[in-house]
């Protein structure tokens, strides 16, 4: 096994902070640059978006619900041939999140991407997070009456691939 060298690490240590930053701007030409071929996972609901158009989708439909999203960095590691960063993510519910209609609250969601490189290049943004974390901050407020209706659908959707 060879060790990344710091070099190596620092370069991508780079690609990864420029890429936090331009999802913050909403720059999504700048994030997909990052990327040779841009590929997204989200783990918790199964949704893979493979390729520029369909990662610039899942960009641009999370920010109609959440046209307010932003990072908070608490920590960034090196392995191998991975940058791991563990991150709040907030937002304000202001568009649909798929079947869920927006409510008007915010969520704060501690994270884990796994940013995958070869050599020099990202090849894989992986996302780990407690959806059930987010949800229950989302739904804070909702008449317990409207559950069903607006749970329903997000149960019976499960996971989605685009691209």
């Amino acid at each position: 096994m060879t060790t990344t060298t710091t070099a190596l690490r620092a370069l991508r240590e780079k690609t990864v902070l420029d890429h936090f930053a331009d999802e913050t701007r909403q720059d999504f030409d700048a994030v997909l640059s990052t990327f040779p071929h841009p590929h997204y996972e989200l783990v918790p609901t199964g949704e893979v978006h493979d390729g520029g158009e369909a990662v610039r989708a899942y960009y641009l439909a999370s920010r109609k619900a959440f046209p307010d999203q932003r990072h908070e960095i608490i920590q960034l590691r090196h392995t191998e041939d991975a940058v791991i960063v563990e991150f709040w993510l907030l937002g304000t519910h202001r568009g649909p999140l798929g079947a869920l209609p927006p409510t008007g609250n915010t969520f704060r969601c501690r994270m884990i991407a796994l940013f995958i490189f070869d050599g020099e290049r990202l090849v894989c943004e992986r996302v780990y997070f407690d959806s059930m974390t987010m949800l229950r901050q989302l739904l804070a407020g909702v008449p317990p009456a409207q559950l069903p209706a607006i749970v329903g659908p997000l149960l019976a959707a499960g996971p989605s691939t685009a691209g």
